[in-house]
């Protein structure tokens, strides 16, 4: 068993690591790639940058040169349900873009053609997630991604509103499209660093490395679940 894992930051990626066992490491189109094991299962971590475009370019990379089984995209993530908190872990039972709008063509916004406006997480994959004990809170819902660090309340009310979404974050809708056009089985987990109030860029970068290391934790205990 293969099994990917996606980082937007060096930071998420560097947690998880420390808590497996690297094999070796190798560049391809200028990403590198770690290659670790735990429980005698194949890891591989992989950074992707910000954004939709580097995480779907990454996910497509890592698809057709690794040959993966599972896809996981871990890290932070901005609350934007008031029943959500710092350090809080939210599993994406369904991934959202909150900024795909071709709503002129009769589509709804975040509805993508040929795809869909939610896109679902594999079920086995959320299933064992849920079964993870943590000291932290966990939820399961929505989760909504888009090329924007959201930090005006009102367009966090609109996208909690319009998707029922927990929290927002850059990368994990465009994984899941690539995951589900290439057939791949996925799950996006997010850590909360931050809590979207106007300032929340400041308390994204205090609860960065913690809400980081919190994240790594639970997805090692998942691995160990797979």
């Amino acid at each position: 068993m293969k099994i990917g894992i996606i980082f937007a930051l060096k930071e998420e990626l560097e947690a998880l690591l420390k808590v497996l066992t690297l094999k070796k490491q190798y560049e391809i189109f200028d990403l590198t790639f770690y290659e670790c094991e735990l429980d005698n299962k194949e890891i591989v971590l992989v950074e992707s940058g910000i954004g939709k475009v580097n995480s779907a370019r990454t996910t497509q990379i890592l698809i057709d040169n690794m040959k993966v089984d599972y896809i996981f995209n871990i890290g932070v993530a901005g609350a934007i349900n008031p029943g959500v908190s710092v350090c809080d872990v939210v599993i994406g039972e369904r991934l959202v873009q909150h900024d795909f709008d071709v709503t002129p063509f009769n589509y709804e916004k975040g509805q993508i053609p040929n795809v869909g406006k939610f896109i679902e997480s594999d079920d086995y994959l959320v299933n064992i997630a849920k079964d993870i004990k943590t000291d932290s809170n966990v939820h399961v819902g929505v989760i909504a991604s888009g090329d924007i660090f959201v930090n005006d309340p009102k367009m966090s009310n609109k996208i909690a509103t319009k998707f029922n979404a927990l929290c927002c974050e850059m990368e994990g809708a465009s994984i899941a499209q690539v995951c589900y056009l290439s057939h791949i089985p996925f799950l996006v987990i997010r850590s909360i660093s931050d809590s979207v109030n106007g300032t929340n860029e400041l308390t994204y970068d205090d609860f960065l490395l913690l809400s980081s290391k919190m994240v790594a934790k639970f997805m090692k205990e998942l691995l160990s679940k797979i």
